[in-house]
C-alpha cells in the first residue's frame, strides 16, 4: 500500500489507537533533527492532549479515519451477543482487554465492553473491571458520536440501552435454568 493512501484534512476526525479519536486540528512542516518533516496536528479534547504524528507515519502507526457505518452497525451487533469470558486469571484477561482497546479496531473494543458490561441486577465488578470497562465504552461511544454527530453521553447511553436488553435475555436464560 503506498504511504500516499491516508491523506486526512484539517478538520477530519480520526481514530489513533492507544488514544482514540481525535481531530486534525492543523498540518504542520517542522524541521527535526535537520529534516524536514509533514506532520499532523491530533486534538484529543476529552484528554486535552495534543499530538503530532509524521504524515508518512500515520497508516504504520495504525492512524485511521472514523469507522464506516457497516463495521459500526457490525460492532453495534457485537454488544447483543452473548458475553464469553474466558476462566483464565484476570490479569491475563486484563492484558488481552487492553490489546484489544489499543488495536483501534472498532469490533474488538465492542468485544470488550459486551462482555465486561455488568447490568444493575448482576454481581458488582471490582474496580479494575470497572476501568477497563469504562475505557473499552468510552472508546465506542466517542467514534459512535463522532459519526452521528452527537456528543459522547448520548452515544454512550445508546450504547448501555442495547448492553441492557442483551443483558435482559442472555441472564433470562440463565434464571431458567
Amino acid at each position: 500500500m503506498a504511504s500516499t493512501a491516508l491523506n486526512f484534512d484539517v478538520g477530519d476526525y480520526v481514530v489513533y489507537p492507544k488514544h482514540g479519536v481525535g481531530r486534525v486540528v492543523e498540518l504542520q512542516s517542522q524541521e527535526i533533527a535537520g529534516m524536514q518533516l509533514e506532520l499532523y496536528v491530533l486534538r484529543f479534547e476529552k484528554e486535552k492532549m495534543t499530538l503530532r504524528v509524521p504524515t508518512n507515519k500515520a497508516e504504520s502507526v495504525g492512524m485511521r479515519k472514523l469507522s464506516s457505518d457497516k463495521t459500526m452497525k457490525e460492532a453495534l451487533e457485537t454488544l447483543d451477543g452473548k458475553p464469553k469470558v474466558k476462566r483464565t486469571m484476570w490479569s491475563r484477561r486484563a492484558q488481552e482487554y487492553e490489546a484489544k482497546i489499543n488495536s483501534g479496531d472498532l469490533v474488538s473494543i465492542a468485544e470488550v465492553t459486551r462482555d465486561l458490561f455488568r447490568a444493575d441486577d448482576q454481581p458488582e465488578q471490582s474496580y479494575s473491571e470497572r476501568q477497563i470497562f469504562e475505557a473499552a465504552s468510552s472508546r465506542l461511544a466517542r467514534e459512535l458520536a463522532a459519526m452521528e454527530k452527537t456528543d459522547e453521553k448520548t452515544a454512550l447511553d445508546k450504547i448501555l440501552v442495547i448492553l441492557n436488553k442483551a443483558a435482559a435475555i442472555h441472564n433470562a436464560g440463565k434464571n431458567a435454568a
